[in-house]
């Protein structure tokens, strides 16, 4: 064993063992009880930072400590490698995307082994390889021939200048990321999934997830959104027109007093007067959403239409804040009970009716919206009821009357998968003009996408340019046809992969033994950023695949981590704009010599250069010393700000580690380890594998679990020992803490595992066990006296501080009884077992 602690060079070791050993392979074991452990896979950007490896280690340490408690445990990686970044650089550089990826992720991959995660890397996958995307294309066959893949209008992103459709990410301020013209909305034919069929077993599903955060849960419920109310027809004045309203207060339908038309409505061309104000309101519509939607924004289209309930005439207004994508598109308006309707009835001037009123009556004139419960007046033959059970009979008044219908609506709207972009699955659909759409034979897929093709980031979906492509016969009737140019989402490819790892790449890819054997995921750890779509899609995806008869599963995970940010300070010159941390050194930009601005503690990314690379960690201090800083500054749920001393403060750690093992290694070899005999060091050995072990299984709070390996490893430098027993015991503790360091710091403790004599790898031994009587500290009977006279004794641990002593002494029950309405002069600890309490004359 050396003296010093040469991270480097021990990593490197101990990573080309575990990869020339397969020791991170898994195989099905059905003798051991399984555990699928992923982290979301990583998109091959080009480089990964130290953000994106805390939410590697946490799974790395999940995976280890489970292998060592008897799981059969798959610990999978791939590549989300389809997007638009990887297209963007082969239209400014002229680099083939396919290249641009798979070389980022060789470096990647590179970038991530020399952290020492163990992953199984014979299930590595790339969602851009044909054997991969095959299978989005059969999903979405099968998808078409139930009814649940389609085709619509819809409105995209299109830039006039570059005759092409825009992502979202390529619309800055209005304008076209690559040639900077104004971007407008354009009606295009899109393919979608039809997500809301399983709307409400979505929802449902939400109550049924336990190990997700409340958050992320209620993130899912909002935006299906469901809601319960009715629809009913306002007839237009003097029209045959009716506009169909939906409303989830039907007890509010006597206050209604006006109507509002989303702009997108089908109606609001027809009915508005001001084609070039509507023009502009729906212009600043399509640029909002319905966070950002402005509430006071809209027209009077200069018709009215009744209220069915009372007759009364209401004037139509065209309203930005109505989204056509909920409801009908149209809503009553009722402004004394709704914060929206009342904004904007101020705004023009137009009537406010209170048709409930709380304890406190009614209020004229109303100062904002009464949104409570209460009583309704001013509501024909409803006045008087409560209004919860005017809903009710509201409903079956409309309902009998032919006026309505009680009707269930959600916000969720069904998935648009068309992208008219180059680097994703080609949809397998080929134009007929006989026989129309038709899905590819099963026996072709995958189709593949061509790669000897030039991208000049204008002129539509780039795949209309490739007659090679273009060119098809029909499945059908084998005449010429076309086939689809348009590539499907992303999301796609990330709402299934789960299920892929489950079989290596040299299996089947959707063998229902493996399949059946590791789903669901018992932990998924990845960015709260997901807590929405990609969430949403992966368990609209599992019910699909469950429906083909492919998964036995309804929810794709069972346990979800959403772990928090890694920050640091960013640093920017007013000429060279943002700064990586390096060009900064000495408040000087390194570029020009200008004083730089130092910014706020933000999120580790590219864009603002505030990142710390694993290359850099590693190569000074090594992966063990990066692992042990980004798990020990805060628990994984929350963020961390970079600290170098933090960092420093973990190397030193490692080191002491080393240092003791090496003072005592010969001894160390010697003695057998027993961790049954009593003493302080024993003692401690217990309880930090108890603190340690609760910490891992019972919130994964692993920095209170590297807290008490460095009060153990405290203990045991300060340790002297004399005799056999004393080896014995510091053995004992030595072999405990590398079992427990072993998941956060694999390589420090597999070298030291061997230097103490061990010929197996650490991690084929099991998980230490705590003994419940070895851990308990020694009880003394503590002496309480008041001016002298013992009053009370309690058993205490006798390792309490005289502070706690003093505490508990107060606290005493008999205590507390004689000291009432008296001043405490002194409280003194007597040689630790007695508390003396003076109280003043």
């Amino acid at each position: 064993m050396e003296e010093k602690y040469n991270p480097i060079e021990i990593e490197k070791r101990w990573q080309k063992h575990w990869l020339d050993s397969a020791a991170d392979a898994t195989a099905r074991d059905a003798s051991k009880p399984k555990f699928y452990c992923l982290e979301m896979f990583p998109y091959p950007s080009g480089k990964i930072h130290m953000g994106h490896i805390r939410n590697y280690v946490i799974g790395d340490v999940i995976t280890r400590y489970k292998r060592m408690r008897g799981f059969n445990v798959l610990h999978p990686m791939g590549w989300d490698a389809f997007g638009l970044p990887a297209e963007n650089a082969a239209i400014l550089n002229g680099t083939p995307a396919s290249k641009w990826t798979l070389d980022n992720i060789a470096y990647m991959k590179r970038q991530i082994a020399k952290i020492g995660c163990s992953y199984d890397w014979e299930r590595e996958l790339a969602t851009c390889t044909p054997q991969y995307y095959k299978w989005n294309q059969w999903f979405f066959i099968k998808m078409f021939e139930r009814g649940l893949a389609y085709k619509k209008n819809s409105s995209v992103n299109w830039c006039a200048q570059c005759q092409t459709v825009l992502a979202n990410e390529q619309v800055i301020e209005d304008k076209c990321w690559r040639c900077d013209s104004t971007v407008t909305k354009k009606e295009l034919d899109q393919w979608f999934f039809r997500i809301t069929a399983y709307a409400e077993e979505l929802l449902a599903g939400c109550d049924t997830l336990a190990g997700w955060p409340e958050h992320v849960v209620s993130m899912q419920k909002n935006w299906i959104g469901k809601s319960t109310g009715a629809e009913l027809d306002f007839p237009i004045e003097n029209s045959d027109i009716k506009i169909r309203i939906f409303t989830t207060r039907p007890d509010t339908l006597f206050g209604a007093t006006f109507v509002c038309l989303s702009p997108a409505h089908p109606l609001a061309p027809i009915l508005a007067g001001d084609k070039e104000r509507l023009s502009g309101i729906r212009a600043q519509y399509d640029k909002q959403d319905a966070a950002t939607a402005q509430t006071t924004l809209g027209m009077f289209t200069g018709k009215y239409a009744v209220n069915p309930m009372n007759g009364e005439r209401v004037p139509i207004f065209v309203a930005a804040f109505v989204l056509m994508e909920y409801g009908t598109g149209a809503i009553m308006s009722v402004p004394a009970h709704d914060s929206r309707d009342f904004e904007f009835a101020k705004a023009h001037n137009l009537p406010i009716i209170q048709v409930i009123t709380g304890e406190n009556g009614a209020s004229e004139p109303l100062e904002e919206a009464y949104e409570g419960a209460g009583t309704l007046i001013n509501s024909g033959d409803f006045t008087g009821l409560h209004n919860k059970e005017a809903i009710l009979k509201i409903n079956e008044y409309i309902e009998k009357n032919g006026i309505g219908v009680a009707a269930v609506k959600y916000k969720l709207r069904d998935w648009g998968i068309s992208r008219q972009r180059y680097w994703g699955t080609p949809i397998p659909i080929i134009y007929c003009k006989e026989c129309g759409a038709v899905p590819v034979s099963e026996g072709e897929l995958p189709v593949i996408l061509p790669e000897d093709i030039e991208l000049k980031g204008v002129g539509g979906s780039p795949l209309a340019a490739v007659d090679s492509f273009v060119s098809a016969k029909c499945p059908r009737c084998h005449r010429p046809a076309t086939r689809d140019t348009d590539t499907m989402d992303t999301f796609v490819d990330s709402s299934w992969y789960f299920v892929r790892y489950c079989s290596k790449m040299t299996e089947p890819a959707l063998d229902k033994s493996n399949i059946e054997h590791f789903l669901p995921v018992d932990q998924y750890i990845g960015g709260v950023e997901h807590a929405v779509l990609h969430l949403l899609y992966s368990r609209f995806f599992t019910r699909v695949l469950r429906d083909l008869n492919i998964v036995a599963v309804d929810e794709p995970f069972t346990r979800l981590l959403t772990q928090g940010m890694v920050c640091k300070e960013t640093w920017k010159c007013p000429e060279h704009g943002w700064l990586f941390p390096e060009e900064a050194q000495g408040g000087k930009c390194s570029l020009c010599k200008q004083p730089v601005v130092r910014g706020r503690v933000e999120k580790m990314s590219k864009s603002k250069k505030n990142v710390v690379t694993p290359d850099d960690l590693t190569e000074r201090y090594g992966a063990d010393t990066a692992r042990v800083f980004s798990l020990f500054a805060a628990p994984p749920e929350k963020d961390i700000d970079w600290s170098d001393q933090g960092v420093e403060g973990s190397y030193r750690f490692l080191n002491r580690l080393w240092t003791l093992i090496y003072s005592n290694i010969e001894k160390l070899k010697m003695h057998k380890r027993t961790g049954s005999s009593g003493g302080p060091l024993i003692r401690k050995t217990h309880q930090t594998i108890n603190k340690v072990t609760q910490s891992i299984e019972r919130d994964y709070h692993f920095n209170t679990a590297i807290a008490a390996l460095m009060e153990l490893l405290n203990e045991a430098s300060s340790f002297r020992p004399s005799s056999d027993e004393d080896y014995a015991a510091l053995c004992f503790a030595v072999h405990s803490m590398l079992l427990l360091l072993s998941p956060f710091a694999p390589h420090v403790c597999e070298e030291l595992w061997q230097a103490i004599g061990e010929k197996k790898s650490v991690f084929h031994h099991p998980w230490p066990e705590w003994d419940e009587e070895a851990a308990k500290e020694e009880e003394i009977e503590l002496v309480i006296q008041i001016d002298g006279k013992v009053r009370a004794k309690e058993t205490i641990s006798a390792a309490l501080s005289d502070n706690d002593k003093k505490a508990i002494a107060l606290d005493n029950k008999k205590i507390v009884e004689l000291t009432t309405g008296k001043q405490v002069k002194q409280v003194i600890v007597v040689r630790g077992k007695l508390v003396s309490i003076v109280l003043e004359k």
